[in-house]
Parts: structure tokens; sequence; C-alpha cells
């Protein structure tokens, strides 16, 4: 869990964006989406193509040009 100490005169809104800004390198916003509702097996194998299938037609989409 990522944490923030509060710098000396440092506002509040300053450090709740740092905090913001860390939880989301943790991956942690990402992750309760994902877990914010039940994901059937079927979709979650469906997902996982759609996901390769863009990341391999970005990749030889780059090696043509």
């Amino acid at each position: 869990m990522p944490s923030v100490k509060l710098r000396e005169g440092e506002n509040f809104e300053r450090a709740l964006k740092r905090f913001t800004r860390a939880c989301q390198k943790a991956g942690i916003f990402s992750d309760y989406r994902k877990h914010q509702h039940f994901e059937k097996p079927s979709e979650k194998k469906k997902r996982k193509l759609a996901a390769a299938k863009r990341k391999h037609r970005r990749l030889a989409r780059l090696q043509n040009t």
C-alpha cells in the first residue's frame, strides 16, 4: 500500500495528488476495477484474446514502418 507523508508547508490537495499518482503506479486502481464485478471465465478468455490481437496488430504495424 503506497503511503505519502505530508511535507513541510504542503497543502492537503497536493499530497492527495501525490498519493493518487503512487496508487496508479502501484496498479491499485486497475486491480480495483478488475475485481469490481465477477468476470466469467469465457469473458476473461475473450478479453485476453482481444488484447493479444491488439498487441499483435500493433507489433506488425511497427515492423512495417
